[in-house]
């Protein structure tokens, strides 16, 4: 005897057509009728059903996102060294925001350039978000210092901000039209600034 009322779409497949619509369209440029439309749902109840409201979907979408067009972060975080590491990171990023199967740009930086205040909540989620990469790399940056990759005085914090303003500035680009070409000249350049040990 058949248990419950079956569900008429696939979960994985839902959210990644949520992710497609709010990378796309924005937060705030996203409706619900957007959602129910690309993601093959009947209706708004059916939606918040299956994903709670638009908020929870979003964060919902966002962890889809992690693991999916962005593990080139988790992936970079797993290089033998820092250089190697933030190198990855970089590429990864001309690469991930320039693939022609997704829109341009990054879903977590583009996606609080313009909140209004009734999203406040969303944009300090994504601003958390970025806050805590940034975190990741800054103490992968201390580890390397402490290991004798870097020079003792080397500035961790400075550094992993300035990589953490490049990377969120290759979105940026992406989104604008910048080829992909161009961004890793782009991340060749900002590599140069690598601190160097004076044994080297």
């Amino acid at each position: 005897m058949a248990g419950g009322r079956p569900r008429t779409f696939d979960s994985d497949t839902a959210l990644d057509r949520a992710l497609e619509v709010f990378w796309r369209q924005g937060y705030e440029g996203t409706g619900i009728s957007d959602l129910t439309r690309a993601m093959g749902i009947n209706n708004a109840p059916s939606l918040y059903n299956a994903f709670g409201n638009k908020e929870q979907l979003f964060r919902k979408v966002l962890d889809r996102y992690a693991e999916g067009p962005a593990r080139y972060i988790r992936e970079a975080f797993d290089q033998p060294t820092a250089r190697a590491a933030v190198e990855s990171l970089l590429h990864g990023a001309a690469d991930a925001t320039t693939d022609p199967d997704h829109p341009r740009g990054c879903i977590t930086v583009q996606g609080a350039l313009a909140c209004s205040p009734g999203a406040e909540s969303v944009r300090d989620e994504l601003v958390a978000r970025r806050a805590a990469g940034e975190a990741a790399l800054r103490e992968r940056l201390q580890r390397a210092r402490s290991d004798g990759e870097l020079p003792a005085g080397t500035d961790p914090d400075g550094l992993a901000s300035y990589f953490a303003t490049i990377y969120q500035g290759i979105a940026v680009q992406a989104a604008g039209g910048t080829s992909r070409k161009q961004l890793h000249e782009i991340v060749d350049t900002a590599m140069t600034v690598w601190p160097q040990r004076a044994d080297a």
